[in-house]
């Protein structure tokens, strides 16, 4: 039978805005489940907003698997940058029950705010109010502003770390910045600074996802090299908030590395230890045997498209590269490693990819530098949606586990979406339902958009 999603709309997108707030790439989460629910958050407009100019950020909730969703409005904040790059991402801590969200900066200060304990864990308890939830602050609970870099901040993302949770984000501009950790301790109820584990030399990290699997932290990243121009250290200068000089065609490489103690100390693929934050160390540029593929400048890779760790420890990365002249999707596996894994990666009697080994794959043309999105599902296969901007259409990919991550087929392809779709990768691995977080819009030019999210039973 065909593939057929149901859809369901949250509310209205800020479509009059010049830049897409909602789906974006480096959203790490945006719609995220939990103990048998589902959160979503995303901006929307003020109500009779000129131009949609002031947004707030929206909170929902659903029981799963179809429930109807219940809706908080954050109207004591009120975002008002028309920047891609101020995003809203979300976090659960499973250890106490809270969820936390980070808004809006770009090479700016810290938004944030948390909720009460155990709304996620005992969730019918609660009536489902902006008033769980604590003001605005420019700092996280238990870390002084002073000690931590929550001046120039970008690109905020929590993970799950067993019972706790991060925080990660990017300090410093485009080209020239370093990615900092925090951890949130359900015991404490607050976070400590863990130190820069990705410092950049003249080029900065950009983090195409952190997630945690089987007591592993794992991290891809790509790097960009600085180009200096007129203005570059100017206190708030917007020079350098979109391409500019410091493009994405300054991308290089693609690198990996490991945490198994919360992202202390940090090992390469050959399992050596590259980095011991308790030290004051960083990964560096030139760490040795941290590099996974070496694709030069200029050859369409881009930042921070997607990353997924299935349920054996292997890892996914999404990206593109110039093949043959034509941008090319490509997908890059390393198989796992570690004790018992060997096991997992024999098949007919030998070895399909040898344990901790890289292989890529490519799967179609990349029409724009529109990001996709990558998971894994309970089996261990991944699915790839893939947007094509200039037709208004999102294509769903399999690669099924059973084929080493080598083949890709198209199993469903929709009109009418925008944005760079998002997946809910809880879901996806514990129930193999794909929930995708997008826009929908008429396939005829139109200026209202609404986020929606999709869900795919499998």
């Amino acid at each position: 039978m065909p593939l057929t999603p149901t859809i369901t709309t949250l509310g209205l997108d800020p479509s009059q805005r010049a830049h897409i707030l909602n789906g974006n790439a480096f959203q790490q989460d945006a719609i995220l489940s939990f103990a048998g629910w589902q959160y979503v958050v995303f901006y929307s407009p003020k109500p009779e907003s000129p131009a949609h100019k002031v947004v707030y950020v929206n909170l929902a909730r659903r029981k799963l698997p179809d429930g109807v969703w219940e809706q908080m409005i954050f109207e004591d904040y009120e975002q008002t940058a028309d920047d891609g790059h101020n995003t809203v991402q979300m976090g659960i801590c499973p250890g106490d029950g809270t969820i936390h969200l980070s808004y809006d900066h770009h090479c700016g200060g810290l938004k944030y705010r948390h909720s009460v304990k155990d709304l996620t864990r005992y969730p019918t308890v609660f009536a489902w109010d902006a008033k769980l939830f604590s003001a605005t602050f420019d700092h996280l609970p238990g870390i002084l502003r002073s000690d931590a870099p929550f001046a120039c901040l970008t690109y905020p993302r929590f993970g799950f770390l067993g019972s706790d949770m991060f925080f990660s984000a990017r300090d410093g501009q485009a080209g020239l910045g370093d990615d900092f950790l925090c951890i949130y301790r359900a015991a404490t109820g607050s976070y400590e600074y863990v130190g820069k584990h990705l410092k950049g030399v003249k080029n900065n990290p950009y983090v195409h996802g952190l997630h945690w699997q089987s007591g592993k932290l794992h991290v891809t990243w790509v790097y960009r090299d600085f180009v200096y121009y007129e203005g570059w250290d100017t206190p708030n200068t917007s020079a350098h908030q979109h391409a500019g000089p410091n493009g994405p065609g300054n991308n290089y490489n693609i690198y990996y590395a490991y945490s198994e103690d919360s992202g202390q100390t940090w090992k390469n693929g050959k399992d050596e230890t590259v980095a011991n934050l308790k030290k004051g160390e960083s990964i560096l540029p030139h760490s040795l045997g941290i590099m996974a593929f070496e694709i030069p400048k200029a050859s369409g890779l881009a930042n921070q498209e997607s990353q997924a760790v299935d349920c054996e420890g292997g890892v996914h990365v999404l990206n593109r590269q110039l093949v043959d002249g034509e941008l090319v999707w490509t997908t890059f596996y390393r198989s796992p490693s570690g004790k018992g894994v060997s096991q997992q990666n024999f098949v007919n009697g030998k070895f399909a990819v040898p344990p901790g080994s890289w292989t890529k794959s490519k799967i179609c043309p990349a029409p724009s530098s529109t990001r996709g999105c990558l998971a894994t599902s309970r089996e261990g296969d991944i699915y790839i949606l893939l947007p094509e901007p200039a037709t208004r259409t999102l294509k769903l990919f399999k690669s099924p586990k059973e084929s080493d991550f080598l083949h890709f087929a198209e199993i469903w392809a929709g009109e009418g979406f925008l944005g760079e779709p998002l997946v809910d990768r809880q879901r996806l691995e514990n129930d193999n339902v794909l929930s995708v977080f997008t826009l929908r819009v008429g396939v005829e030019l139109s200026l209202e958009r609404n986020v929606v999210v999709l869900d795919f039973v499998l």
